[in-house]
């Protein structure tokens, strides 16, 4: 009947769209999160970005609903490390010296992202919108692993949109192979193909990365075991991940194995008319 009809087309249109809570990281991480909000609220998806009062690029959209929280640190802190970070990134001198330079930026960073995520998941108000808003799936990148926490809290689907992150952690999460035989580490300036002795050299690189791992997740750990009230480790955070959407492309990128659920799509970059579905 016309009635039954109509009634299908409408829980169709229903189905269609879904609503979808993201938490973002500051910076390019926003930049390239922001294009796919914005289409994804074009076609209708009700989209809601959770991101602190003191941002560098995160701003409000037509496309997408904003909800902020206060954070402990001003505008101009937040440049400051942010700059004092990239500045780091690309001095030259050896790899002690670029490790320890890099070590003292990223520590401040770190410190100022757990405390933005304490004082995120410590706003009653906003966590009892997100409790009640009922959302079908989380967005958020893992280099910050503030909304993987909610999404536990929240019992939702994650899909984390990652360039990378830090001690290999998404290779361990995913449990795919990074042997330092073949992969080359990072500040190694090496490629695929070494000597004996190079890939003694890039085995030993890895050493450092447990002091990096220590300081740069670890707080998160302790959020998350607080905030959950259970043990809960930085792999458990990781791997709750139903999607992974990769930033990263072949064409620039040493190939390796991938996961089912970890999907490449570094192209969303690149200059383009439309995003593919």
């Amino acid at each position: 009947s016309p009635r039954a009809v109509v009634l299908l087309l409408s829980l169709l249109g229903l189905a269609a769209a879904g609503k979808l809570l993201v938490v973002p990281v500051d910076g390019s991480h926003w930049l390239s999160m922001q294009e796919v909000l914005d289409i994804l609220g074009q076609k209708g998806h009700e989209v809601v970005v959770v991101a602190p009062e003191v941002t560098m690029h995160i701003k409000p959209s037509e496309n997408f609903l904003m909800k902020r929280y206060s954070v402990p640190y001003t505008q101009e802190d937040l440049k400051q490390d942010f700059q004092a970070f990239f500045h780091f990134s690309f001095e030259q001198g050896s790899f002690l010296e670029r490790f320890l330079k890099v070590y003292e930026s990223m520590k401040r960073v770190s410190n100022m992202a757990a405390a933005s995520c304490q004082h995120l998941l410590q706003n009653k108000e906003l966590m009892r919108y997100l409790e009640e808003s009922k959302f079908d799936a989380l967005l958020t990148d893992p280099v910050v692993l503030c909304g993987a926490i909610l999404a536990q809290h929240l019992s939702l689907p994650a899909v984390y949109f990652l360039r990378g992150i830090p001690c290999g952690l998404d290779f361990e999460a995913t449990q795919c192979p990074r042997p330092p035989s073949y992969v080359p580490r990072g500040f190694t300036q090496l490629t695929d193909h070494m000597s004996f002795l190079q890939r003694a050299k890039n085995l030993l690189h890895d050493i450092p990365d447990l002091f990096l791992c220590d300081f740069a997740f670890e707080p998160y750990s302790k959020l998350a075991s607080e905030f959950l009230q259970r043990e809960v480790t930085v792999l458990d955070l990781l791997r709750q991940a139903s999607v992974w959407l990769l930033r990263s492309e072949f064409v620039l990128e040493y190939p390796r194995p991938l996961m089912p659920n970890i999907i490449p799509i570094g192209g969303l970059n690149c200059a383009h008319k439309e995003l593919p579905q």
